[in-house]
């Protein structure tokens, strides 16, 4: 599974006193750069609750080894990714989220 890591972290993040740090450190494994994880992280964390990071942290985990770029988190597998849940804020919140951190240009 080739956002398992995500997936991971994600999870973990549900769990700890600071997600936004699991979740940047875990986006910056997949491309973006640490300025830019670190914000989409923070806004996540900010915009949707706990079991919302866990949702799209069990759809991150469904993605296949290989499906565009392996080992590595596309803005078109963000995209999908977070479309592919079943709450329609979590695909709203991460595109918000990668407009107003600068990456929205990269993820379409």
């Amino acid at each position: 599974m080739r956002l398992l890591p995500l997936a991971a972290g994600l999870t973990l993040a549900a769990g700890c006193v600071d997600p936004s740090t699991s979740i940047a450190t875990e986006l910056g494994r997949y491309g973006l750069d640490a300025t830019q994880a670190r914000c989409v992280g923070e806004r996540l964390e900010t915009n949707l609750s706990i079991g919302q990071l866990q949702e799209l942290a069990r759809a991150a985990g469904a993605v296949n080894r290989g499906d565009t770029t392996p080992g590595r988190l596309t803005g078109s597998d963000l995209i999908r990714v977070s479309s592919q849940v079943r709450d329609p804020k979590i695909p709203i919140e991460v595109l918000r989220a990668a407009n107003g951190c600068g990456v929205a240009a990269s993820l379409l």
